[in-house]
């Protein structure tokens, strides 16, 4: 027998801002969500703040219970929203949410939270954002509380929402994978490249065998030597393991030297212009009025397109153009492997290209010189940003010129090198596409199945239903 489904609306089955935070909590912490800390469902950064030495923001009130559904009634058009799939403790997020809390016997959290973040709803509480009268596209709890549900019975829910879950739950662990595959193959150009522990290893080695004609490790970095020999030591307390294959660790020397400019680099390697390891590539943009050099096959990346540094790869951008796009404009084709940057407006954002494409004129193309690999240019190019970014004391630099690659100084030994470094960290880079391209899979099956689950278009299998 098929179960019926019941026509509401929304704030029948829901209860929204269900409590606030006040100084009268007994909270000696709070973990604090604002807006720009998650979209669609993925979370970037929860602070932790100390109640009485952290100073908690005016905008934090919301108090949150695991699974709750949090939805952002400002600027709803950037889709900041998400369940709390885990309990976290003393969790308040900005009033800039709402909160959104089913009546357990009516309706599943998890059902409602896919019901609010299909396409139909986001769009039309968009709508309703872009015509309101205040500063901000904005819409308000009583918009969310209107909106008409077509609810099958709870168990229905429940199995709709497992459905959906599963196939995000597998999405989530793609990215963690990716998540730690670039964080492998980033700490190892930082091992190699900033902090030369390669280096210190050697040096090491060499004292302990006492071939060194002085001291191969200078003063200055002896602190950083010792750190190193607690890492390395070998079980019969011999320091200077070797952590990478002969081939490899020959590569690097055994001694430092002082320079003017960066201080202690490895001996034998220049200090070089980033500019002088590069080539820079331009952008354009097609004429937008001739609809001739749009909607083609070859992507347009744009800082829109800019993916999170732990995916890398940018593989389909928002916009495409055609083959007749770029014979009529300044924008080129890159290759596979190209860094790309943007320059202006949002800047430093970073890129692998994953497939052909062009990009507009607010981005460089970087590719490195006499068989520097890509790879090593990738986090070269990342980590200058970030000194960049330091040294203006983590404020966003205006504009990244062509001039300002003159200015940044790397330590540079060979192509040799970078080559060695590409052969190991390649194997991690083709991990996270693959898993990219499972994301991207999965994702479109998600929203394929998520309106058609919902309204009752596709039903779930008895036998998937539990009875309750």
């Amino acid at each position: 027998m098929e179960s019926k489904w019941k026509e509401t609306i929304l704030g029948e089955i829901i209860k929204t801002n269900i409590s606030s935070y006040s100084n009268k909590d007994s909270w000696e912490y709070v973990n604090y969500l604002d807006t720009g800390n998650i979209t669609e469902n993925n979370i970037d950064n929860i602070q932790k703040l100390i109640v009485g030495f952290d100073k908690i923001p005016s905008r934090a009130k919301r108090k949150v219970e695991n699974g709750d559904i949090i939805y952002s009634t400002v600027r709803p058009n950037q889709l900041h929203y998400g369940i709390i799939k885990n309990k976290i403790d003393n969790l308040l997020v900005s009033t800039g949410f709402t909160t959104i809390r089913t009546i357990n016997t009516l309706a599943d959290n998890n059902f409602i939270f896919w019901y609010l973040t299909q396409a139909k709803i986001t769009k039309h509480l968009q709508s309703i954002g872009e015509n309101s009268t205040t500063t901000y596209p904005s819409i308000k709890p009583s918009d969310i509380e209107k909106l008409q549900i077509n609810l099958p019975p709870l168990s229905e829910q429940k199995a709709i929402a497992r459905i959906l879950s599963s196939l995000d739950d597998k999405i989530e662990l793609n990215r963690q994978m990716n998540q730690t595959l670039e964080q492998m193959a980033q700490a190892m150009f930082k091992s190699w490249f900033v902090d030369f522990d390669p280096v210190f290893d050697n040096a090491l080695s060499a004292e302990q065998a006492g071939i060194a004609n002085n001291k191969a490790i200078p003063e200055e970095l002896q602190a950083k030597a010792e750190k190193r020999k607690s890492i390395t030591n070998l079980p019969d307390g011999k320091a200077g393991k070797k952590t990478l294959p002969k081939d490899i660790q020959e590569l690097f020397p055994d001694e430092f030297e002082l320079t003017e400019e960066m201080g202690w680099i490895p001996k034998g390697w220049v200090n070089k212009p980033l500019s002088d390891l590069i080539t820079l590539i331009g952008g354009g943009t097609p004429k937008t009025s001739i609809k001739e050099y749009w909607d083609g096959n070859i992507p347009w990346f744009s800082v829109v397109d800019a993916p999170n540094d732990s995916d890398v790869f940018v593989l389909e951008t928002e916009k495409k153009i055609t083959q007749l796009g770029i014979d009529k404009s300044s924008t080129k084709l890159l290759r596979s492997g190209t860094t790309i940057i943007t320059a202006r407006g949002t800047v430093g954002k970073c890129a692998f290209v994953g497939k052909p494409m062009t990009m507009n004129q607010s981005c460089y193309g970087i590719v490195g010189n006499n068989n520097i690999s890509d790879t090593f240019i990738y986090y070269a190019i990342r980590e200058s940003v970030a000194n960049l970014q330091q040294k203006g004391h983590g404020s966003v630099f205006n504009t990244i010129t062509r001039d300002t690659f003159k200015t940044i100084l790397i330590p540079f030994s060979n192509e040799d090198i970078t080559q060695k470094f590409d052969d190991i960290v390649s194997e991690y880079f083709d991990k996270i596409k693959e898993n990219l391209i499972a994301i991207n899979n999965l994702t479109q099956l998600r929203d394929t199945l998520l309106p058609k689950l919902i309204s009752g278009e596709l039903r779930v299998p008895e036998e998937l239903i539990e009875k309750e």
